[in-house]
């Protein structure tokens, strides 16, 4: 038999059993399923992530307590109140970083604001104006934190549109008094809705750093630092001066045991990909054991084909098929099975993607895009024809082998 003739009598004997091609060819479908989710949903989330960083500016520096973590047991060290006023204040000065405009400091944590008898759990930032600026944080009434506020100490607040929507309702907030943490705060100015990003400003409420520290968090040190340098070019300089600032101020003379971390842009994106392309390509290889599954399933329900169909392989025998022929037409079955399963597991695994991605940006609020995993998809096909190959070789070679006389003899 000729090739195409072969391919043809293939497609003949999957089309005969609908029923089982496609039990045969489901964990095909459902792996490949997988892994064009997982694939596709990790773009997303990196393409997310990086573009809420990329709103944070070229030029900023973020200064964080605590080394970073090289494995489990080094955990505890990230957990750090290394960042004190004397080191805000050094940075500060222009003959230790001369090419930083502006140093600034933010404190972090979550707590409870109520209202009259309204109450909503939310994120409180201590900062000062530069926070603005860096996340490009508009206002749709009022003022935000400026450096008046923060030498006074002025109990003001800024809050997110869910922070104004579940205490105030529809009434104007600005003007009146909200409590957090028991301590009362004027509100000053109200943030529009962003939706969830690398901070989440809906569910926020802003102060001044200096009048959190004394009157909300009770600490002594920050959270972060942020530095903005003069030019982008100044930023490697900067982050030199800064480590070598920050070692004097702590009395550090190694470098391995720094008890602070200085992150740039470019570094912390880096970073953040690499972990990402790591998570994703390991969920990709769990979702791929579902194919070895597929490929057992397979090999099982054509072994049982094959018993099935021993009297059409003793006819096509008598009238001339050599083994190789037979050993061919049950390959190319199962090559066509799994690269059927492929082919819709990849729309599937697309579909669903997009399903998903549709809801994250249309009702969670986030600013999720659609990829199609262009390589998932190639290596899908790859490995279905692979898993076809491979595991179709058995059940094709024991058709191959089976003689004539016998499989016409077969009931």
């Amino acid at each position: 038999m000729i090739i195409g003739h072969t391919i043809k009598t293939a497609a003949r004997g999957v089309s005969r059993n609908k029923s089982r091609s496609a039990l045969t060819i489901l964990g095909i479908v459902i792996g490949i399923t997988a892994i064009m989710m997982v694939m596709s949903l990790g773009q997303g989330a990196q393409d997310l992530i990086l573009s809420q960083m990329q709103s944070v500016g070229s030029k900023t520096i973020i200064i964080l307590p605590g080394r970073q973590a090289t494995g489990p047991s080094a955990v505890v060290e990230t957990m750090s109140d290394s960042l004190k006023l004397k080191d805000l204040l050094m940075l500060r000065d222009r003959s230790n970083v001369p090419f930083a405009t502006r140093v600034e400091p933010i404190i972090m944590s979550d707590g409870t604001s109520s209202y009259s008898n309204q109450i909503f759990k939310l994120s409180i930032f201590g900062v000062s104006g530069l926070m603005q600026n860096i996340f490009d944080i508009k206002l749709v009434s009022g003022r935000f934190i400026n450096e008046e506020d923060i030498l006074n100490k002025s109990p003001y607040v800024v809050i997110g549109s869910k922070v104004k929507h579940e205490l105030f309702g529809g009434d104007d907030p600005l003007g009146q008094k909200i409590k957090i943490k028991g301590v009362s705060f004027r509100v000053i100015g109200v943030m529009p809705q962003k939706g969830q990003g690398f901070l989440n400003f809906d569910e926020a409420a802003i102060i001044p750093w200096s009048t959190g520290q004394q009157y909300v968090f009770g600490t002594k040190y920050f959270n972060r630092i942020i530095v903005e340098a003069a030019t982008e070019d100044d930023v490697a300089a900067t982050t030199k001066d800064i480590e070598t600032t920050l070692r004097n101020s702590h009395n550090i003379s190694d470098p391995e045991k720094d008890d602070f971390s200085v992150i740039t842009q470019e570094g912390a994106k880096e970073q953040i990909s690499n972990v990402l392309n790591i998570l994703t390509l390991f969920l990709a290889a769990i979702a791929a054991i579902s194919l070895i599954v597929g490929g057992v399933g397979i090999m099982t329900i054509m072994l049982v084909s094959v018993t099935e169909r021993t009297r059409e392989i003793g006819l096509r025998k008598a009238l001339g098929a050599t083994e190789n022929d037979i050993l061919r037409q049950f390959l190319i079955e199962a090559v066509i099975l799994t690269l059927l399963g492929g082919a819709i597991g990849i729309m599937l695994g697309a579909l669903s993607s997009y399903a998903v991605a549709f809801i994250l940006s249309n009702f969670a609020g986030l600013n999720w895009t659609f990829s199609f995993p262009f390589a998932a998809a190639f290596m899908g096909i790859s490995v279905s024809a692979a898993v076809g190959l491979i595991f179709g070789l058995v059940p094709a070679r024991h058709a191959s082998l089976k003689s004539p006389i016998e499989a016409l003899k077969h009931e």
